[in-house]
This record gives structure tokens, C-alpha cells and sequence, in this order.
């Protein structure tokens, strides 16, 4: 069967995407020959239809660049990504085309994305018109379908970028993603660059679109209230690996992993008290060279639990409870600290406002 075959009739329970040792290595520039940036090292997950898989971790961490190698905007040096059961990485031609359908993506800055020279409708129906060869007038009025799925009036078609204000120009973003019918849209910072009024319609449209359209998302965020709200599951990563990887509700409830506990312990709400800034588990310094990795733990360096065999022996993903996979040489040994206040929401309920 051909990849496009495979991609048209997937199995009933088959994950829409499926991510196996993927690793994207970038030449170091002004370093030694041969010397390359580990941004991405050999990460697996999986990504269930009508689900959203959240992927956190600080700037560096390599989320944006698995996010950009999953849709083949970088090249990746190795692995699969498995789309609908056909390696989406080996696809080419018209194959590929098909295949780009299925999977789209909402990039960080609705500033940057659209092209300022083009109006609203042109760009929302320019992915329906190369890939499912549409007529003017069927685009025309698909567009006006999406618009409206998005929040927008039909005269919004008309206007240019500027004319738009940033929620406004993201829901055009939303609708252009949209535009071929999806099934997994990969959220690259979504919100962050919107007032977090904003960031909460933009949420509850998002979500509101994956009840009515059955959307898988991948999200990739640096606020874990943001994921807390959108996703199913989270996996969190530092220094190009996945370190802990769970389903929300369950790692929020229970993070396994030091480095998770910094990252929980960073979001404090306005309001919390000094005894509960204290006892923050923040991590300190700075990550190790990409270029230039230690051996063992790639956290060992910051972490204050960290041993000799940390130092030395690399830790690998392993089970710590059902579903949860977490890569640290101490589980098991550590106490979980208590987080004296939960992760600030930032949005509200889905019906409150789509």
C-alpha cells in the first residue's frame, strides 16, 4: 500500500502520529569540524486522535525544533515519524503533498506569519487551492466557512494583516491551519505572544475546535498553565530528551522528576506567600553546551540530588507508574516535595466563550 493509501484509511485505533528516536543535529558553527548541536536527542511519544500532547520545558530545551522537524521545516538526522501509519519523513512527491493535509501547524508570532501584502482570505485559501485544487469560488467559500468557525465576520476576508489585532490575526492563523481539514495541528507557542485575556479565547477556541472536529494537537509550551488547561498528556524536555512524560492530570498530581519539580515550583501564582516562595525548588545556573555534553544526567550539573552514578551513567526512560515514564537514577529514593499552590489557570471554562 502506498504511503497516500495508508494516509487516507487509517485503522480506527491507530495514533494519529507516532514519534520514534528522533533526533535533529544542527553543524556547530565556529566550532571544531565535525562538532555538531545535540538539539534534538533521540525522543519517542505518541499523539492519540482527539488528544493534545503538551511538550514543555526552558528555552534550548529543543521542543520547537522536534515541533519544526515533525512537519519537516528542519531536517531531521534520524528516526520516524509515523503519520497515519506511513513514515512521514520518507514521503516524497505526491505522496508528501497528500500527505501535508493531515498535518498543519500554528506558529508562535501571528505578527510574522502572514504575509502583510496579502488579505486575510487569500492566505486562509492559498493551502486549500495547492493541495486539494479547489476552484476560486469553492475556496471563496470555504474560507467564509472558516472565518466563521474562528469567531471572524465574512468581511474580515478582505482585510489585510494590519488591519487585524493580534487574537484577531491568530484566529486567521487558526483558520489557514484549519483550511484542508487535519487531523493533528502542531501549536508551536501559540499564545505567548498575546495579552493573556487574549491567550484565554484563543484557548477556549482551540478547544472548543477539537470537540467539534475530533483534532489532535501537539502543544508546545514554556507555561504549564497553558498545558495544564489544553492537554491530555505532557512530556517535558531538557536538553534535547524527553525526562519525564505522563498524562497531565497525573503528572501535575505527581512529578517524578527533579527538573519537572523546578519547573511546577517557577509557576507560583500573584499572591502566594513568602514561606511558599521559599520553598521553591528552583533550578540553578545554566544548562550544559549542546555542542559539548557531559556524560551521565544532561541535569546532573544543576540538580541538588544529583550522585556520583548521576554524574557517570546516563538514566533512560523507564515506567514509574501506569503511563508514566520518568529518566532519573533516584526515583524511588526522593521525597516528593509538597507544592503549597496549584498551577495558575489562565483560562476559562470551553462553553464560556468559542
Amino acid at each position: 500500500m502506498t504511503g497516500a493509501a495508508m494516509l487516507a484509511r487509517p485503522l480506527p485505533h491507530q495514533p494519529v502520529l507516532e514519534v520514534n528516536d528522533l533526533v535533529v543535529h544542527f553543524p556547530a558553527a565556529g566550532a571544531a569540524r565535525g562538532a555538531v548541536v545535540h538539539a534534538v536527542d533521540g525522543i519517542s511519544f505518541t499523539v492519540a486522535r482527539g488528544r493534545s500532547f503538551g511538550i514543555v520545558g526552558e528555552s534550548g530545551s529543543g521542543k520547537s525544533t522536534a515541533a519544526l522537524a515533525v512537519m519537516r521545516l528542519v531536517h531531521a538526522t534520524a528516526g520516524a515519524v509515523m503519520l497515519d501509519g506511513a513514515d512521514f519523513l520518507a514521503l516524497r512527491g505526491k505522496a508528501l503533498r497528500q500527505a501535508r493535509r493531515h498535518i498543519q501547524m500554528i506558529f508562535q508570532d501571528p505578527f510574522s506569519s502572514l504575509d502583510p501584502r496579502r488579505r486575510a482570505g487569500e492566505l486562509i485559501a492559498e493551502p486549500i487551492r495547492l493541495l486539494e485544487g479547489l476552484s476560486r469560488h469553492a475556496a471563496a467559500e470555504r474560507v467564509a466557512t472558516l472565518l466563521a468557525a474562528v469567531g471572524l465576520p465574512p468581511d474580515a476576508a478582505g482585510l489585510f494583516p494590519h488591519q487585524f489585532s493580534g487574537g484577531q490575526r491568530q484566529r486567521v492563523c487558526i483558520a489557514r491551519a484549519l483550511a484542508t481539514q487535519p487531523e493533528l495541528i502542531v501549536c508551536d507557542e501559540a499564545v505567548s505572544a498575546l495579552d493573556v485575556a487574549i491567550q484565554a479565547q484563543i484557548l477556549n477556541l482551540l478547544k472548543c475546535l477539537q470537540s467539534e472536529r475530533g483534532l489532535a494537537y501537539i502543544f508546545i509550551s514554556h507555561d504549564l498553565g497553558v498545558v495544564q488547561y489544553v492537554c491530555d498528556d505532557v512530556a517535558v524536555m531538557y536538553l534535547g530528551q524527553i525526562v519525564e512524560q505522563a498524562p497531565a492530570p497525573e503528572f501535575f498530581a505527581r512529578p517524578r522528576h527533579p527538573y519537572s519539580w523546578s519547573l511546577i515550583s517557577a509557576a507560583v501564582p500573584a499572591g502566594a506567600s513568602r514561606e511558599a516562595l521559599r520553598r521553591r525548588h528552583l533550578v540553578r545556573g545554566e544548562p550544559p553546551s549542546p555542542i559539548d555534553l557531559p556524560p551521565g544526567c544532561r541535569f546532573a550539573a544543576r540538580c541538588p540530588f544529583a550522585t556520583d552514578r548521576c554524574r557517570t551513567e546516563e538514566p533512560l526512560l523507564h515506567a514509574v507508574g501506569p503511563a508514566h515514564l520518568a529518566a532519573c537514577h533516584r526515583i524511588g529514593e526522593l521525597e516528593q516535595p509538597v507544592f503549597d499552590t496549584a498551577v495558575p489557570a489562565l483560562a476559562q471554562p470551553c462553553d464560556a466563550a468559542c
